[in-house]
């Protein structure tokens, strides 16, 4: 019963880390960019929801609704004073302006918030907590419910919106090819910015799970960009239904290989990753757009 409770404990782990890789999956399978600051900035919004909560004394959940519309906000602007312009000087420049960006982000974090590690548990009730027990060795936590449930839901509704939307269909017009989207009236400028926009979003939401289930730091984002980027990876770049598969698989090994030994949790993570990329479909993955 303990190995199922591992699995159990790693499909909810899982949840979060489709939560973090969701952003980069969309931002990759749109804009093909690998956004080296996403984990910075799911970082600075769970200092913004944590500075919100603690100075009004209300909840991490209602302080997520306005933190959302601050970084809605900010990706847009993102996209249109930094993004656009790195995206006309080749591939490798938005990699280098993204990397940037996330050394600001870190350093800005701790010009204002110090090291020191906050959580957000404390002001999330007994939520944060609470669990179901099935048995002595088998229990189901709330928290890992509610992440799994909200990591289906957004990649459920963005796979909706790709699939349905006027603005989806902009979106994969202008994953396929840009220039030919342009030319039937969709300005890949504000498709860009929208997708960015969701993007950081996504990463807030994944920023306050992980402030909710554990501590975080100004030095926290980069470790959350490595396992997003893992998920990503093993569930197939640009793919959002893949992204869970993804989470969920890198999530599994990290439990699943600290039942071994609690030294083992992040490197099993990593071996199943190296894994994949040594099978054949690793090594001929799939650059294409977002899929629907």
């Amino acid at each position: 019963m303990t190995w199922v409770n591992a699995v159990l404990q790693g499909v909810f782990l899982g949840g979060l880390y489709a939560l973090f890789a969701c952003g980069l999956s969309l931002l990759f399978g749109v804009m093909r960019i690998i956004n080296l600051a996403h984990g910075d900035i799911a970082v600075l919004g769970a200092f913004l929801i944590w500075q919100i909560s603690t100075s009004f004394g209300i909840s991490p959940f209602l302080a997520l609704i306005p933190t959302l519309v601050v970084m809605l906000v900010l990706g847009y602007v993102l996209q249109k004073t930094m993004l656009t312009r790195a995206l006309r000087g080749g591939p490798l420049i938005p990699l280098l302006a993204t990397f940037g960006l996330s050394i600001v982000i870190q350093n800005g974090l701790l010009q204002v918030f110090s090291a020191d590690v906050r959580s957000l548990g404390g002001q999330a009730g007994p939520i944060a907590h609470a669990s179901w027990t099935i048995t002595d060795q088998l229990s189901v936590p709330v928290l890992g419910v509610v992440v799994l449930a909200t990591a289906v839901a957004v990649l459920g509704g963005l796979q909706l919106v790709l699939r349905r939307t006027g603005v989806g269909r902009e979106m994969r017009a202008t994953a396929q090819d840009a220039d030919t989207a342009g030319l039937v009236g969709v300005p890949s400028s504000s498709v860009y910015a929208r997708a960015t926009a969701i993007a950081v979003a996504t990463a807030t939401l994944a920023g306050m799970f992980l402030a909710l289930r554990s501590t975080f730091s100004a030095a926290s984002g980069p470790t959350q960009l490595i396992f997003a980027f893992e998920a990503v990876v093993i569930g197939g770049l640009g793919s959002l239904w893949g992204t869970l598969g993804g989470g969920i698989v890198l999530g599994v090994a990290q439990t699943v290989g600290a039942q071994f030994d609690p030294q083992w949790s992040i490197l099993a993570g990593h071996l199943v990753f190296l894994l994949i990329l040594a099978t054949p479909r690793g090594r001929s993955l799939d650059l294409g757009g977002v899929r629907a």
